[in-house]
């Protein structure tokens, strides 16, 4: 059996106090928004950084590989699960949801 190739990724995790969403930066920074996130294209890179968010404990919890397209404006959801998880809480009006752009 052959392994699907490789697609465009985010490390994203939930902060460990406040539970929001956050996405890694190339600057090795929790930022909460997508668009601000380092995009992996390689496989390797991507499974390395992977690891060193894990170790992060302190700060975020539950940090795994998202799946993104690039678009016009950086990184975009792929999948309706990621696509719910960046438009932020939705159980009250706080955070990224309700923020004015």
């Amino acid at each position: 059996m052959s392994r699907r190739p490789f697609t465009p990724k985010v490390v994203t995790a939930n902060l460990l106090v406040e539970g929001d969403v956050v996405y890694l930066s190339a600057a090795d920074a929790w930022v909460p928004h997508l668009s601000q996130a380092e995009v992996f294209e390689d496989e390797a890179v991507a499974e390395a950084r992977l690891l060193d968010a894990a170790r992060q404990t302190e700060v975020v919890v539950g940090v795994y590989l998202a799946d993104v397209t690039l678009g016009p404006d950086g990184p975009q959801p792929s999948h309706f699960r990621e696509a719910f998880r960046a438009s932020g809480p939705t159980n009250y009006p706080h955070g990224k949801a309700h923020e004015v752009a």
